[in-house]
């Protein structure tokens, strides 16, 4: 017997010396048990496994120890544990921003209609590209374009979705933006009225060639759920109408849905590869074109500094297939994609869970892609885009003049 209780009494030692939980998992709080939650997604689904050279496990050791008092406190403490990572696309979405990307991605925004990214060297935030139609487009603001100031808070050292939370407000309110442009030398202030914008992403039109060509313009401003189905009317209308080539005008058209960009490329490519991607475990995976294109006629796409993330997997497509000239210049550059995951809350997480590269293999994050015939962008109207005083246009128009040409002679 008394050897017995001696064992028993030498075990207990034991695992208190090695750090034996007062309580188990499942006694963990409310809040615990959320950032938990966060972790294991992350656990799961990051696109690097090392999670930035960090022991992981470590992490969510350190933080659930924390008195998490409060929701707000939970959150704050995922966004520290997110942080780690120094990935600034992988973040915490509460519930009324994770509601309010749900219905921008569904074709619903209210806001100043901006994407934005976060300036690697200066901390800032950056603008990816204004919204077709948005009070920012209007306004003047154009991507790249580096917000110093949102009314008169700094945005050094801001979240993306601080920085979104701050330009979001009443339809009619007023917003402020201080603006560092390249070229200008002191900064610029925007006053923009907020507004509901309506995302109907696509706008097309039949036009003629100063050779007599019939042109298709589409311009797609963003890859929302509606945006595959609008570009495939507008082909079949312009078919129609006898439209013998094409202009896709991906500018300013800062992305979106992965597969919007993927079943878009597959209207205009019969077959042929259209993305290859990259997961944590180094598999890769590709998205193939299959089935009978909507047209085979000549085409060229319009890119510059704002075409990014789905826009760019669209453009990289068609130039890598052959099936299009890219005119204009060198995208934005962003080549990771983001997966949602919901939260128990009701909030969510945006995860990188992989990297894309063209059917040619190129890896054009933070590179961005350089189209085949490089025309600078000179500032035009809303009246003027796809007009005689748009040059990007213009050269597009005078590439599938001869291309026509060249098709009908065959």
């Amino acid at each position: 017997m008394r050897k017995r209780v001696f064992w028993v009494g030498l075990l207990l030692v034991l695992l208190i010396s090695l750090g034996w939980p007062a309580r188990p998992a499942s006694a963990l709080t409310e809040e615990q048990q959320l950032l938990s939650e966060a972790w294991r997604i992350v656990n799961r689904a990051y696109v690097d496994d090392t999670f930035n050279h960090q022991d992981w496990w470590q992490v969510r050791q350190k933080l659930v120890k924390q008195p998490l008092k409060n929701r707000e406190a939970t959150y704050e403490a995922i966004g520290q544990m997110l942080a780690t990572l120094d990935d600034p696309f992988t973040r915490l979405l509460k519930p009324d921003q994770y509601n309010s990307l749900q219905l921008n991605t569904s074709g619903e925004l209210t806001g100043v209609g901006l994407q934005i990214a976060l300036d690697e060297e200066t901390d800032y935030i950056q603008v990816v590209a204004p919204i077709d139609g948005s009070p920012a487009a209007r306004a003047g603001l154009q991507p790249r374009d580096i917000i110093l100031k949102i009314d008169d808070i700094s945005t050094e050292n801001l979240s993306l979705d601080a920085a979104a939370a701050r330009m979001r407000g009443p339809s009619g309110s007023r917003v402020t933006l201080t603006v560092r442009r390249e070229g200008s030398a002191e900064p610029l202030k925007f006053q923009l009225q907020r507004d509901r914008i309506a995302l109907n992403p696509v706008y097309a039109e039949l036009q003629t060639s100063s050779s007599g060509t019939p042109i298709g313009y589409i311009r797609l401003s963003q890859f929302n759920a509606n945006a595959t189905a609008e570009v495939a009317h507008a082909i079949s209308r312009l078919q129609g109408e006898g439209a013998k080539a094409y202009i896709l005008d991906l500018r300013n058209n800062p992305g979106g849905l992965l597969q919007a960009g993927i079943e878009i490329a597959r209207l205009w490519i019969d077959t042929g590869t259209i993305v290859h991607t990259v997961n944590r475990k180094r598999v890769l995976g590709s998205f193939e074109a299959f089935g009978e294109a909507l047209t085979d006629a000549p085409l060229a796409v319009l890119v510059n500094q704002g075409t990014a993330s789905a826009s760019e997997i669209l453009a990289g497509a068609l130039q890598d297939n052959g099936r299009a000239l890219l005119v204009g210049e060198k995208t934005f550059g962003k080549g990771l994609i983001q997966s949602l995951f919901d939260l128990s809350d009701g909030s969510g997480l945006a995860v990188t869970v992989a990297k894309y590269e063209t059917p040619n293999h190129r890896d054009i994050h933070k590179l961005g892609i350089v189209p085949d015939r490089v025309v600078p962008l000179e500032p035009v109207g809303r009246s003027q885009v796809a007009t005689e005083a748009d040059r990007q246009y213009q050269a597009a128009v005078e590439l599938l003049s001869k291309e026509s040409v060249v098709a009908d002679a065959a």
